[in-house]
């Protein structure tokens, strides 16, 4: 990282979280109409009819981390004060565009309360960044001191790392299968595969994703030893989340059910192709991820469904994760063209 890299940091996450939060508030972009009535007209409505208390808390928690990483991002600007108060402002400036765009959407209900809960996640994240702040970034300027690889843009990486944690959240794709654009671009169907095929198609889709992503990993640390260990660390982490997603979306009984023999062989190979790959020269390095993320992106348009996404993704089908599946479908679409011009990037050393 540069000498600016935690405020780098801080911007490359807000952007990132900006984006998702634009997603989730107007996913699924679909069914726009003009009902005649001002956008801003729910400024002046009255207690909205329908809310929970979990959609309160919701609103608050999502604009909560934005307020304190456009706090953190601005922390650059002259003035005591300035970037805090313009971190409010960008914060609700931002639910108020959203509220009134929903005005457009019939599957959306612009709310003043949501835009009052959502400017007051704003204001306590950049009061908690404004408390936290010079103790946050010394603790980060140490870190990567410590941690981290002087590669270009390994802000950039970091943000791509936090994102692919997202991932293992969709429950209808492979394990950790990210470059899926076939509902997206109403694509056909997969290629026809024998039943038999279909654990050697797994396998291969994750061992692809999991190298991929490995040798990020691996492309921000300063040593190899380093390296070994927080790879495992990392997949470690993003099976857990795996985990925990199935385990509170389908059924506690069904936290593992994503463990198939296909998704061992492929945690296999990755292990077996990582073990040889990390200590290899950048250039060798940068080669090999760059061909898995490209392959386990073909693979995973070819790949015939996933057999246990069907009763997994009809408990996203309520609310507020219905929101959340966007995010992680969108995430889970973008990362691997986002990831392979960051590995160019990141590959020339400075």
């Amino acid at each position: 990282m540069s000498s600016r890299g935690p405020i780098l940091l801080a911007r490359y996450l807000a952007l990132a979280w900006c984006g998702l939060v634009v997603y989730g508030s107007l996913h699924p972009f679909s069914g726009w109409h003009d009902s005649g009535a001002s956008p801003l007209a729910f400024l002046e409505a009255g207690w909205p009819r329908y809310w929970t208390g979990f959609d309160l808390a919701a609103n608050v928690a999502v604009y909560l981390p934005l307020g304190f990483l456009f706090a953190l991002a601005l922390r650059g600007l002259p003035g005591r004060f300035t970037a805090p108060a313009v971190a409010i402002l960008l914060a609700a400036g931002l639910s108020l565009a959203l509220e009134a765009v929903q005005s457009w959407l019939p599957s959306r209900v612009p709310s003043n309360l949501d835009f009052a809960c959502n400017a007051a996640g704003g204001v306590l994240g950049t009061l908690l960044a404004q408390w936290s702040g010079p103790r946050v970034f010394t603790r980060l300027a140490a870190w990567e001191t410590r941690l981290i690889a002087p590669v270009p843009h390994a802000e950039l990486g970091l943000t791509l790392l936090g994102l692919w944690l997202l991932i293992p959240l969709s429950p209808e794709i492979l394990l950790f299968g990210a470059g899926d654009l076939r509902q997206t671009l109403g694509l056909a169907g997969a290629v026809p595969f024998a039943a038999a095929s279909f654990p050697l198609i797994e396998a291969s889709v994750t061992a692809c994703n999991a190298v991929a992503v490995g040798l990020v990993v691996r492309l921000l640390c300063r040593r190899v030893l380093q390296a070994y260990a927080t790879v495992v660390l990392f997949i470690l982490l993003g099976l857990l989340v795996r985990t925990l997603a199935a385990a509170i979306l389908d059924a506690p009984g069904q936290a593992l059910a994503w463990l198939t023999p296909g998704a061992e062989l492929g945690l296999l190979a990755a292990a077996i192709v990582l073990l040889v790959a990390l200590p290899l020269p950048l250039a060798a390095r940068t080669i090999v991820a760059a061909l898995a993320l490209m392959a386990g992106t073909v693979l995973v348009n070819l790949a015939p469904s996933n057999p246990y996404s069907a009763a997994a993704l009809a408990t996203w089908r309520q609310g507020h994760f219905l929101n959340f599946n966007g995010l992680t479908r969108l995430t889970s679409i973008l990362w691997p063209f986002l990831t392979l011009p960051f590995l160019l990037l990141a590959s020339r050393r400075p």
